[in-house]
């Protein structure tokens, strides 16, 4: 009897897992599709000592965003982003962010500081049940990765999780006083879309001493969904570019499965890595890519 009922319990528990992990993934694509989006950032506190010191201005912006399913296998799902800036008539595509869902992963490359990454390696035990939220640049390149569990609760389904990250864009050509952002992130599902919450710290990190706090900031982006036709341009860029962005990624995954240390250049011949790839054509070669991308890793 009591073997009848360690099996029973197995299933049962082997069930509830598997049903919980099916609302992980519908969460998760539920960010698919069209929204009107709204970027919003304040510095909230300073902590610095300098009496001049200036924090960052407000910041408020929208506009379209096409959310495209790029993979979607059990334990992996990537989304990447379009922008959709411009007048409705004569709209221009900018590729934005991407994020991959892996379940139960355990390779993370957890950002130091100044373009620096660390290959590191959880045990299996450390991430059950737990999805890794990997992004990454407009140009493919690592920004952050963090694992936690995805809670569904009282009518909420959200993820959150605390992360080093580099500079935004945003403050990258702006800002020389920090050169690390600590990211508290919160994905919500919303009944009209979702909500992509922050609060990070500004920090000074230096290796072998202590993080030096140097302002915080609130972000909160808001994800409403709108008619899928609003987007259409970014569809069509999609269908026309995707090839060459699949061979960018393919190069990047060459680069993280080597499963160790990363350090990238800002600069090659003066541009950044997103300068280079933009300006490539749909039908640019592996080769070219390759070595475009290549050039940035530091040896």
């Amino acid at each position: 009897m009591k073997y009848l009922l360690l099996i029973f319990g197995f299933i049962s528990a082997s069930i509830i897992a598997q049903n919980k992990k099916e609302q992980d993934i519908q969460a998760i694509k539920s960010m698919c599709g069209c929204y009107k989006v709204g970027f919003n950032f304040a510095e909230t506190f300073s902590y610095s000592k300098d009496s001049m010191y200036k924090p960052s201005k407000v910041k408020h912006d929208k506009g379209l965003e096409w959310v495209q399913l790029l993979e979607d296998e059990d334990d992996k799902i990537s989304l990447q982003h379009l922008l959709i800036v411009g007048k409705f008539s004569e709209p221009t595509i900018v590729k934005h962010w991407r994020q991959d869902w892996l379940f139960e992963n355990t390779d993370l490359y957890n950002y130091f500081a100044d373009n620096q990454w660390n290959f590191v390696q959880k045990s299996d035990e450390d991430v059950k049940g737990q999805w890794t939220q990997k992004v990454f640049q407009v140009d493919d390149s690592p920004r952050y990765e963090g694992s936690a569990t995805w809670v569904h609760l009282d009518g909420k389904s959200y993820w959150e999780n605390t992360t080093s990250a580099p500079l935004p864009r945003r403050e990258i050509t702006k800002r020389r006083d920090y050169n690390v952002t600590i990211r508290s992130n919160r994905h919500e599902i919303t009944a009209d879309g979702w909500i992509h919450d922050q609060d990070n710290d500004k920090v000074i990190r230096n290796q072998g001493e202590e993080d030096i706090l140097l302002a915080q900031e609130k972000g909160y982006n808001t994800y409403i969904k709108v008619n899928d036709e609003k987007c259409k341009a970014a569809t069509d860029w999609w269908k026309e570019n995707k090839e060459m962005w699949q061979l960018v990624r393919n190069n990047w995954d060459t680069i993280f499965n080597q499963n160790k240390n990363l350090t990238l250049l800002s600069k090659v011949e003066n541009k950044r890595l997103y300068e280079h790839l933009f300006s490539l054509k749909p039908d640019t070669k592996d080769k070219e890519i390759k070595k475009i991308i290549n050039d940035f890793v530091k040896k």
